[in-house]
């Protein structure tokens, strides 16, 4: 049509399979969602379409080629997450390479895709304890493993130790088949999970045999000095007040700690017990510890879990 405008971006250093997609799925998905016509030629992105809708698409497309000119590999669920942020994604530092991280022995970075996950890896950077507080899917345990396995990698630490607390959400301990380390499996096999998609599984196992990483509940933290270790804490709102303050006084010299929880999720008898909400009252204002909040703009998950986390915070107000 003759009032359609054409837009080029420049995509000269960047992967085309890893900003394309897959049969160019994110640039058909990009497409449908903006009204646009979308091609790639070479080391140039095209948008074509009504002015309003390229200068919209224009922004979205200008967010993905940054993230797949750091290396990261997208995928349509990350079309949809900056379509519906208006095509904000990582800047200043990030996209300087600051805060990327790349994983030992695996061809993969790890790096922010919102601006709260961003704002949560340089505060990992920048503080001895730091407490990431919110809903499913927004990357605080993921982020926090990436960030202990490049430490480690880089002989900033000597050992990485990962707890949970093992509270029984409906169903009792005492009935689970197997001994004590198989009843508390399933609750760390996320931690599990997370490791071993940063390194490969044979150097997870034997880092974990020769304790360089160990794997632990959060009772299993009583009584010892974690020195020179990079220490996170996940499912924090399930930790008693009581718990709480014995693992942050586990800390030893050149040790740091990661502390997750989404508050939204407390399965303790009585919510008012989580020490995750007793910190976040009593900790602000310490030096060396900071708080970060990730809200439902920073879900990387698919797009319905942000949606999802919505309905749910709009009907617990109403």
């Amino acid at each position: 049509m003759s009032d359609d405008v054409t837009h080029r971006l420049s995509t000269e250093g960047v992967d085309p399979l890893a900003l394309a997609g897959v049969n160019d799925g994110n640039l058909v998905e990009l497409a449908r969602r903006l009204g646009v016509r979308v091609s790639l030629r070479g080391d140039t992105l095209m948008l074509q379409g009504p002015l309003p809708a390229v200068e919209r698409a224009t922004a979205v497309a200008q967010a993905l080629v940054d993230l797949a000119r750091m290396g990261d590999t997208l995928d349509v669920a990350d079309v949809d997450r900056l379509v519906s942020d208006e095509g904000r994604a990582p800047a200043g530092p990030a996209a300087e390479g600051e805060y990327r991280i790349i994983l030992p022995g695996l061809r993969r970075v790890i790096q922010p895709k919102t601006a709260g996950q961003r704002e949560y890896l340089q505060s990992v950077s920048q503080h001895d304890i730091v407490i990431g507080i919110g809903p499913a899917g927004t990357g605080k345990t993921y982020l926090a493993v990436a960030a202990a396995v490049d430490a480690l990698s880089r002989k900033r630490v000597r050992r990485i130790v990962l707890a949970r607390p093992a509270v029984e959400a409906g169903e009792s301990l005492g009935f689970l088949p197997g001994d004590v380390h198989e009843k508390v499996d399933p609750y760390l096999r996320p931690l599990y999970d997370a490791l071993e998609d940063m390194m490969p599984r044979d150097r997870v196992q034997k880092a974990i045999e020769s304790r360089t990483i160990e794997i632990a509940p959060l009772a299993y933290m009583r009584g010892r000095t974690l020195s020179d270790a990079f220490v996170i804490l996940d499912e924090a709102q399930n930790a008693t007040g009581m718990q709480m303050k014995m693992f942050l006084t586990r800390l030893g010299v050149n040790s740091r700690a990661v502390i997750t929880g989404d508050k939204t999720q407390i399965d303790l008898a009585n919510r008012e017990d989580s020490g995750l909400l007793q910190v976040e009252r009593i900790l602000p204002g310490i030096e060396g510890i900071a708080f970060c909040y990730l809200g439902d703009t920073d879900v990387v998950r698919h797009r319905l879990v942000r949606d999802i986390i919505r309905a749910y915070a709009e009907d617990a107000q109403g």
